[in-house]
């Protein structure tokens, strides 16, 4: 799982013990690869320079997956994440990206059906 952002930055010294550990876990998933795409992936998780509208994208999918969380941890019972759903949610209706509302739209509903109401 992820690592809260407030967590993450804290300090300097938790910032770079996270950063390790997530260059480690990038070279154990390119380890994963198949040998002719290796250097494609580390080109792209080791770049310095990002690609804009893939960052947009990238940050804009991981907000999904830690509001998606949220509504099955309040779905639990687990009433902690009301507030961070509600700021992911502002954040994920106010961005203005045609996937992010495709997928808001088209995918999020599903994640508040109980099993009964799955088709």
């Amino acid at each position: 799982g992820d690592l809260p952002t407030p967590i993450k930055y804290y300090n300097p010294e938790i910032n770079i013990a996270y950063k390790q550990i997530e260059n480690i876990s990038k070279e154990r998933l390119i380890g994963m690869l198949p040998e002719e795409m290796k250097e494609t992936y580390r080109s792209i998780y080791f770049s310095e320079n990002t690609d804009s509208e893939m960052s947009h994208i990238v940050k804009a999918a991981d907000k999904i997956s830690a509001f998606i969380k949220c509504v099955e941890e309040e779905k639990a019972g687990n009433t902690e994440f009301k507030k961070a759903r509600e700021a992911l949610h502002d954040y994920l209706t106010k961005n203005k990206s045609s996937e992010v509302e495709y997928f808001m739209k088209e995918f999020i509903p599903s994640f508040y059906l109980t099993l009964d109401e799955i088709d």
